[in-house]
């Protein structure tokens, strides 16, 4: 059987201890602050949103919330993420996407201030990752770094291969794993014999979109399987990008879904907050 890498303990581990380094906080007089909008009603933005307002309650962060209309316009928008940026008693800014039509994106989240910018999401935190500088890293594939750390799985010297090369989660996610000295290959929708690059990996990131798309055929004997996919499938239930059940008889250690790198991106938005304090911009 292989070891089932537990994101839910693993993040309660985290955040114990965020805990405990905000309470010392508190004791010299130091309140961390996130500010988190939301535009427009979007049913899984609000799960989202409320479970991170359950987190900052739980570590000790207070959290300031702006739900704006779904008919909010960018200048609107823009207006409160300068306001916010300004004000020196908020430590970070967090926008709920996707954000509605009438709004641009990358324009949004370029506007917060990189020292705000908890997502990791600005193109200098994201540079500053690229060149090893301290920064704001995108909470997902630092949720994926825990994981594997925590879970005693060596990463130096290993093959690594991320499937997907979104700049939220993959080319992140291939930069922190060459972080960690792992030999680092992205794989997308143009490879050429993915099965064949994939089979080479010692530690496989999976983040593509496609329910169930990863079978055994791409996975060597042995393989440490990260998924980061989440979707709703028959009867509701929610699986990955990986076929689980297919899979996990050839891993060494697996993530389940749910309950494997779901519960990290939280814990690590949390710990973006915390560490807001003592980064140097």
């Amino acid at each position: 059987m292989p070891q089932i890498i537990d994101g839910k303990a693993i993040s309660a581990q985290v955040k114990e201890e965020l805990k405990e380094k905000v309470a010392k906080y508190k004791e010299q007089g130091i309140e961390i602050t996130l500010a988190v909008i939301q535009v427009g009603s979007d049913p899984a933005s609000c799960v989202y949103v409320n479970n991170k307002k359950k987190g900052c309650e739980f570590v000790g962060i207070r959290s300031l919330s702006y739900e704006l209309p779904e008919e909010t316009n960018q200048e609107e928008l823009l207006s409160l993420i300068d306001e916010l940026n300004n004000r020196q008693d908020v430590n970070g800014i967090l926008v709920q996407l996707p954000l509605p039509k009438q709004i641009d994106e990358e324009v949004i989240l370029n506007r917060i201030s990189p020292a705000k910018d908890v997502d990791g999401f600005h193109p200098m935190n994201v540079g500053a990752l690229c060149i090893g500088k301290p920064g704001f890293v995108s909470c997902t594939p630092y949720g994926v770094i825990q994981l594997l750390k925590r879970s005693g799985i060596e990463i130096a010297g290993k093959e690594c291969v991320v499937i997907g090369r979104s700049n939220i989660v993959g080319k992140p996610m291939a930069q922190l794993l060459l972080k960690e000295n792992g030999t680092v290959t992205i794989a997308h929708s143009k490879t050429a014999d993915l099965k064949e690059v994939t089979k080479r990996a010692d530690i496989l990131v999976v983040a593509i979109g496609k329910p169930k798309m990863i079978t055994a055929e791409y996975v060597k004997e042995g393989a440490v399987v990260i998924d980061v996919g989440i979707h709703r499938g028959e009867n509701n239930k929610l699986c990955g990008d990986v076929d689980f059940d297919d899979v996990a008889p050839k891993c060494a250690a697996i993530t389940p879904v749910p309950g494997g790198v779901g519960p990290m991106t939280i814990a690590m938005l949390l710990y973006n907050c915390v560490s807001s304090v003592e980064l140097e911009f």
